[in-house]
């Protein structure tokens, strides 16, 4: 679509269109019960494909999804090693054994 000259203004348009309504839609959820956020993020990820200030808009969801990904990583991580020391120190024995 971005190599033909004749169909790259009606594909930005349907792409800003899609992306337009499913961020109204997303806007409405707020209000109403509907996942609001997530189809925010989703109408805003349709239209970074085309547009570079949807892209910036983006960019501080990316980053909190990166960081939100470390952290239940880390705290799962955590969970498990106790749960492992727990469970050894049942059995009387060290978690390295």
């Amino acid at each position: 679509m971005h190599t033909h000259p004749v169909l790259h203004l009606p594909w930005r348009i349907l792409v800003g269109t899609v992306g337009a309504v499913v961020v109204v839609a997303g806007i409405v959820m707020l209000v109403i019960p509907g996942p609001g956020i997530a189809s925010i993020l989703l109408g805003l990820l349709i239209l970074s494909t085309e547009f570079r200030w949807a892209r910036r808009l983006l960019h501080p969801a990316k980053v909190w999804t990166l960081r939100a990904e470390r952290w239940a990583l880390r705290t799962k991580d955590d969970h498990l090693r106790r749960m492992r020391r727990r469970r050894a120190a049942r059995r009387g024995r060290t978690p390295d054994e």
